[in-house]
């Protein structure tokens, strides 16, 4: 009861600061406010200051953005559930987040979706996946863009090389139906476990292991106690910046086309900062912490879980039609 209440005063202090100026014009100064779950140090947290940078100077100064990392605002949800209400402008969630708000979005939480990060990128572009971005609309919010959140592998103590390896383990994940169904569809019991609670998790043996990109081993300390990392890359879940209609709606056509361009440069700078934090988290992870990375046969993988992906197909024509760009572009890419 006491965060609910801290919460709702912090956002009613937003609001009476940043949301009671009306419809923003050329001449009208507002100030847009933006919470995340990340510390101040995170590549999306560096996309989202270039994001303010970028908006401030393209508007000439009509536009301001403040930024609440670090959780202040509460978890993903809570912040998600604020900008629907119109108490915050902006948040950063992670598309796995939005399953429950917008069932559709669940089609980025399916396996080998992407064939590589080439592939990931090319496809974010894609008609389709714009066209869910203003598909929640009615919902009270829509997806400007999208920042890298790397592709998703199996850490732990056990060798995992096979699916067959994964029988009997229980695996770590968000709190994502699709991750759920991903998990016993290998053979493994998913456990939904706060992220903040897996390394106590791993290091007691709640859990046998985890799934998330490499950065977890070094950022969250999570190479201490898993000295195996299986790259499977099963998926790559990215994270959505969104706005609230409400706020979109308050913003002149001028405005509206600033920030859309402010936030696709915020995410070609994110994804160069997103590589380097990779590719340090790897070398940290091998020489500080000895943790061993094993390249895996993945086709073995894909086809375990290729059901998985032909069930929602059939289930919504959203994410159908989605799925269906994203793999005749693959075709297309094989082809030239």
């Amino acid at each position: 009861m006491r965060r609910l209440g801290f919460l709702a005063l912090i956002t009613m202090l937003i609001i009476s600061g940043c949301g009671a100026q009306g419809v923003a014009t050329s001449t009208t100064k507002k100030t847009i406010t933006i919470a995340h779950n990340l510390n101040d140090q995170h590549p999306v947290h560096k996309g989202l200051e270039r994001f303010s940078e970028e908006v401030e100077k393209r508007t000439n100064g009509s536009l301001s953005v403040k930024i609440y990392a670090n959780g202040v605002l509460g978890s993903e949800r809570d912040a998600l559930e604020q900008l629907k209400r119109g108490g915050i402008d902006m948040t950063k969630v992670s598309a796995g987040q939005l399953e429950s708000f917008s069932p559709s979005y669940r089609v980025f939480s399916l396996p080998y979706l992407f064939e590589n990060q080439e592939h990931f990128y090319r496809a974010m572009q894609l008609p389709e996946i714009q066209q869910l971005y203003q598909s929640t609309e009615d919902q009270g919010y829509i997806a400007l863009t999208f920042y890298d959140a790397g592709a998703r592998s199996f850490y732990s103590n056990r060798p995992i090389q096979t699916p067959d390896d994964l029988k009997g383990m229980k695996i770590r994940i968000q709190e994502s139906l699709a991750a759920a169904e991903l998990i016993k569809q290998l053979g493994a019991s998913p456990t939904p476990m706060a992220f903040g609670e897996t390394y106590t998790g791993l290091q007691q043996g709640v859990i046998d292991g985890a799934e998330n990109n490499e950065t977890a081993l070094t950022s969250s300390k999570h190479g201490e106690v898993s000295k195996i990392f299986a790259v499977t890359e099963h998926t790559r879940i990215p994270d959505m910046l969104l706005i609230s209609t409400k706020t979109w709606n308050e913003l002149s056509d001028d405005q509206k086309e600033a920030v859309s361009q402010a936030a696709k440069i915020s995410t070609e700078y994110q994804k160069e900062l997103w590589q380097e934090a990779i590719q340090l988290s790897i070398q940290e992870a091998e020489k500080s912490m000895d943790v061993r990375f094993i390249n895996v046969d993945k086709e073995p993988f894909r086809q375990k879980l290729e059901p998985m992906v032909e069930r929602y197909r059939q289930s919504d024509p959203l994410a159908r039609d989605v799925i269906d760009a994203v793999e005749n572009l693959k075709g297309e890419e094989n082809s030239e």
